[in-house]
């Protein structure tokens, strides 16, 4: 079952700027990854202090869109539950996260797009 909206990543041509502005509205940056080994693409969490939703800034110009990511408590288990519901259409079963976890990514059936977190 979805627990929690953990972050909203949003796509930034210039990830420097971008942080420089979020940290002047109060965010604080909470750390950063290569989104793919080799590549030039940055993740950048950016905290709100309060609680655990983060805005995530990110360069990949392939991925030009807003990402909700929700927790579900195991990512895999969750795929395996709802692999075979025909509501569901699943853009990218489980796989590890460079942060640690896995992702999967599915498309609801009003059309919109999750990325789903968490063991």
């Amino acid at each position: 079952m979805f627990k929690q909206l953990h972050c909203l990543a949003i796509y930034t041509k210039d990830l420097e700027s971008a942080i420089l502005f979020y940290e002047k509205m109060g965010l604080v940056k909470k750390w950063e990854a290569e989104q793919i080994p080799g590549k030039p693409w940055k993740l950048v969490g950016m905290g709100f202090g309060e609680g655990h939703a983060e805005l995530v800034l990110k360069n990949n110009p392939e991925l030009h869109f807003i990402e909700p990511e929700i927790f579900v408590e195991d990512v895999t288990a969750f795929y395996e539950e709802w692999k075979d519901d025909p509501s569901i259409q699943w853009i990218r079963p489980p796989f590890s996260n460079s942060l640690g976890g896995h992702v999967a990514i599915m498309e609801a059936p009003d059309g919109n797009v999750f990325v789903l977190i968490g063991k």
